[in-house]
């Protein structure tokens, strides 16, 4: 009788549950997705309920071939993709393909990747969630509708290539947003006053100018400053009044997988994206020894705070052996989840907490082993006693004015001891000062005053961790997309990570605003949060994936109509600016390019007037001059006149001044070089170059052509000068994936080669 199979997601899963199944089953992986929607149409059927129009994916035939041959003669297969909506649709697929008579199909759930976890999930088997397949589809079909169909007016309307995304283009949009107020802040002037105060007993110490005639005081002015200071001057100070008391703080819950991308984004310095591939790892397996693969953590895609009973027990056990009884829970701690939170899995914590990073020093990367101790620590410290933190606010009477100082100590250091959130660390951080003894009536010797201008300040531009933190707290997106909106948002290319803090490029602006003047509701933060919810009801059962789908067509449709004639085009036209042509005094406009925006007249062709221009902090443009110094006093080869440096897709080149008279450009480069050189001639016909490595605008290496401008060919794979056997292309490129790791391939269209380093 044929084994039953055992069906995961990632290939990487299968050692490690074939360690503690043994040879009871079959496992094979099907390397993520096997079926979906077609790359090159919309492949939804609007007349036909939505119908979505499911192709195997291009490479997976061997996947699909092997699927099938492990199944062989099996009569139960047991379906154990990752457990959310994503693993739903793959389970489905797969049951599609491996379909037939007197086969039976089980969904099984891996939370943790345990003899346990593992055994559990076998054992209890479930059946196929269609509410949750349905969810995933949902999803998919709203991001096709909107994708496919309003991505074209963006090509019609203003350039090729640029695209809309139902959850991306909204992130693009809270961008955005947030730049505009910060051009529109002006700063507001104000001023503090502290007083450098001694009592009877050292240490001297300093208390803020916070009150007059009990009501909270303003100093505008450096004038108003130095008036109050006269007066204040001219008083006794004397202690009105001590006010003690001791705080109990609470550990917070372990990670859900907003707050572990927001923790590692601040304290390791990861990006969302390295945070999910590193976790991903952990949770699938790690050699603990040969032949020992042990998932480390649970499920990694997770919005609940719930924690099992025997885990929270396990931790309170490891606490009183290592830290001491009064450091632990006499009962575990238990955390309820905010909102509608889905509770499918727990919250992400260390699979066993014995696995201590210690011990795990020699099994893990760095990268693996700083996640997985902010995991581990951050578990631990859940089930962790209270910190006692004593805090003492000083009042201070100095006539009708008050002064205020706190201080602050650690009576005990509870969960303190093992953990400290990013934004805990911050407030242990702040200036603390130790305070003399003092008691209420006591007067004071005032050592000096003094004051101090400062500034108001315009709302902070969005980091990963914050963003992350804005879509979370608005709704927008899900546990396991916000890495993706995060890397899809600057892949597009309408944001930019400018020294770890994202701001808008002009094409994001542009983009965004026409989005939203022809589709309000689609790209608005509350709508799109409404749909986030819909398609949790669809989960639950609450709501008809198909309702959603018509509810939100209907409107969408309207608009898109209405769009195809009304949205503004400003391809070749541009956007009016209130800069005037220096040549011809005709207002310039924003164009939009193939290296990118820019300045050109509108009085085109009689004035070529253009530049390419920046912005400064209030979002005033500013136009950018050829630069002639850096020419090193060049002259154009063909009509005598200077070059200058101007900007292109693929960086920097020269070109003459007397363009568009002359159009004649060259490399920056000496020596035709232009960057680190691979050693691959480039493969147009008849150039003479050789392909090197350069770094774009938003600093993604690319390889192109040392004789660029005159030749413009470039790929982003890196060329090794290797031929390829079956098709004798001159250069191989060499890839690196998650699932298939680093290999060469041809790039030829129709040639398969490829070869695993």
């Amino acid at each position: 009788m044929a084994k039953p199979l055992i069906v995961v997601e990632s290939p990487t899963k299968v050692r490690t549950i074939k360690k503690y199944i043994g040879t009871q089953f079959n496992v094979t992986a099907t390397a993520g997705h096997v079926k979906d929607l077609p790359p090159k149409e919309m492949g939804i059927d609007i007349t036909d309920g939505f119908k979505p129009k499911y192709i195997t994916i291009k490479g997976k035939q061997n996947i699909i071939k092997s699927l099938k041959s492990a199944a062989s003669n099996a009569s139960d297969i047991y379906l154990a993709p990752d457990p959310d909506r994503e693993g739903e649709a793959i389970a489905f697929h797969t049951a599609e393909i491996l379909k037939q008579k007197g086969r039976n199909f089980y969904r099984v759930l891996f939370h943790e990747l345990t003899q346990n976890g593992i055994t559990e999930a076998i054992n209890h088997p479930q059946s196929l969630n269609q509410y949750k397949y349905d969810a995933q589809q949902a999803r998919r079909i709203l991001d096709r509708l909107v994708g496919y169909q309003v991505s074209p007016l963006l090509w019609r309307k203003v350039q090729g290539g640029l695209s809309a995304g139902r959850v991306q283009s909204v992130a693009v949009k809270i961008i955005s947003d947030r730049e505009r107020e910060i051009q529109a802040f002006t700063p507001e002037e104000y001023w503090s006053i502290t007083a450098h105060l001694s009592g009877e007993t050292p240490p001297p110490f300093e208390a803020k100018l916070v009150k007059e005639d009990d009501q909270k005081i303003t100093i505008p002015d450096e004038k108003t400053a130095h008036q109050l200071m006269a007066a204040v001057s001219a008083e006794q100070f004397t202690v009105a009044a001590i006010l003690n008391k001791t705080i109990r703080k609470n550990p917070q819950p372990p990670f859900i997988t907003s707050k572990l991308q927001q923790e590692a984004i601040q304290k390791l310095r990861f990006t969302a994206k390295k945070t999910m591939m590193v976790a991903q790892q952990l949770y699938e397996g790690i050699d603990l020894g040969p032949g020992e693969p042990t998932g480390l953590i649970t499920y990694m895609r997770t919005d609940s705070t719930r924690i099992a009973a025997e885990a929270a027990q396990e931790a309170i056990q490891l606490i009183q052996e290592t830290y001491g009884k009064e450091y632990a829970q006499d009962q575990p701690r238990f955390f309820s989840n905010k909102n509608k939170a889905q509770d499918a899995h727990e919250a992400i914590r260390p699979t066993s907490v014995y696995n201590t990073p210690e011990k795990m020093l020699p099994f893990l990367n760095g990268d693996q082993l700083s996640l997985y101790t902010l995991i581990w620590k951050r578990f631990v410290a859940s089930q962790m006693s209270q910190a006692l933190i004593d805090q003492k606010t000083v009042s201070i009477k100095a006539g009708k004015y008050t002064f205020n100082v706190s201080g602050s100590t650690i009576r005990f250091q509870g969960y303190m001891r093992c953990y400290l959130s990013e934004e805990s660390e911050g407030e242990s951080d702040k200036k603390k000062q130790e305070l003399p003894e003092l008691k209420e009536g006591a007067a004071l010797k005032l050592l000096k005053l003094d004051p101090k201008q400062h500034f108001t300040q315009p709302p902070p531009r969005f980091s990963e961790a914050s963003l992350v933190k804005e879509l979370e707290e608005n709704g927008i997106g899900r546990p396991s997309t916000y890495a993706t909106i995060l890397s899809t948002i600057q892949e597009k290319g309408y944001v930019e990570l400018v020294n770890r803090y994202f701001r808008p490029n002009e094409l994001g602006f542009i983009v965004t605003d026409l989005l939203v003047q022809n589709f309000p509701d689609i790209f608005n933060v509350e709508f799109t949060a409404k749909l986030e919810n819909d398609l949790d009801r669809v989960e639950t059962a609450e709501t008809a994936f198909l309702d959603v789908l018509n509810q939100f067509y209907q409107p969408f449709s309207e608009k898109l109509e209405l769009a195809k004639d009304g949205m503004l085009s400003i391809k070749g036209v541009g956007v009016k600016t209130e800069h005037d042509c220096p040549i011809c005094g005709t207002k310039l406009h924003i164009k939009v390019g193939k290296n990118g925006p820019f300045l050109a007249c509108n009085g085109y062709p009689e004035c070529t007037y253009s530049r390419n221009f920046t912005r400064d902090e209030k979002g005033n443009i500013v136009p950018i001059e050829p630069s002639i110094n850096s020419t090193n006093g060049q002259t154009c080869a063909k009509c005598g006149k200077p070059m200058v440096i101007r900007q292109g897709k693929y960086g920097e080149f020269l070109a003459c001044s007397g363009y568009p008279q002359c159009k004649h450009t060259q490399s920056l480069q000496t020596g035709g070089g232009g960057g680190k050189t691979t050693g691959v001639h480039c493969p147009q016909p008849d150039c003479t170059g050789e392909l090197v490595e350069r770094k774009s605008k938003r600093g993604n290496i690319f390889y192109s052509c040392s004789r660029y401008p005159d030749c413009t060919y470039a790929i982003w794979d890196k060329p090794v000068d290797r031929k390829c056997p079956v098709c004798n292309a001159a250069f191989l490129v060499e890839k690196t994936t998650k699932k298939e790791g680093t290999f060469l391939k041809c790039l030829t269209e129709g040639c398969d080669y490829k070869i695993t380093l």
